[in-house]
């Protein structure tokens, strides 16, 4: 079938998981779950497959959370995640589905060592520095958030009067679009939104493929 909203009880999912992050929660609400938020997911990333397969391949995130080494024990995210990319880093068509409402992205979410040194070298010349500037400011224009973790300081050798020393503080690089809970969020017309979104930030997302690129590390 195809996407015709997220469920009815999609929020109201994540607000009760919010409140009470535990396994019998989740176990006596999944079937909420998989049919309001999950499969929606699933429906509204194969409706955009086709225009934006040239940036790589759907996938919706796993639902539970990675605690081996997070001071954070509670089991499962509060959010369901959907991204169309190559591999990490190198471009992405991000959308999410939580208590905040709808959120679409795109960008680079994660840099691996190789990665960074790639988007460092790229920001530092003046052709593809320039176009990223082009691209952010645009961007922030249209109502986007500029996002990602950066360094407190420039790194080591970059001169404290480089033209994009903030941009090459970053070590993640992102966009992001937030809609707080709507009626639209359980339509079709929630399908037109995030297409319309990941059109926007297309640019971001080819710089990042052209420029960066999938990581040569091996993911541990």
């Amino acid at each position: 079938m195809g996407f015709t909203g997220f469920g009815e009880y999609a929020i109201d999912f994540y607000d009760g998981l919010v409140a009470d992050n535990s396994k019998p929660y989740w176990n006596a609400n999944v079937e909420t779950y998989r049919r309001d938020v999950r499969g929606p997911m699933e429906a509204l990333l194969a409706e955009l497959a086709d225009e934006f397969s040239d940036l790589g391949e759907p996938k919706v995130f796993r639902p539970y959370r990675d605690v081996r080494f997070a001071k954070d024990k509670t089991p499962y995210k509060t959010h369901c995640g959907g991204v169309i990319e190559a591999g990490r880093g190198g471009g992405a068509c991000y959308v999410e589905v939580g208590p905040a409402g709808l959120r679409a992205g795109g960008g680079c979410f994660h840099l691996a060592t190789d990665q960074l040194a790639r988007f460092r070298q790229a920001v530092d010349t003046d052709v593809h520095g320039r176009a990223l500037e082009r691209i952010l400011d645009d961007l922030r224009g249209t109502g986007w958030e500029i996002a990602g973790e950066t360094l407190k300081t420039r790194p080591r050798g970059v001169p404290a009067d480089h033209p994009r020393v903030e941009l090459l503080r970053h070590r993640r690089l992102y966009a992001i679009h937030t809609w707080e809970p709507d009626d639209t969020l359980h339509e079709p017309e929630c399908l037109d939104r995030v297409r319309r979104a990941w059109r926007q930030v297309r640019p971001l997302n080819e710089w990042a493929r052209d420029h960066v690129g999938v990581s040569e590390r091996p993911r541990r």
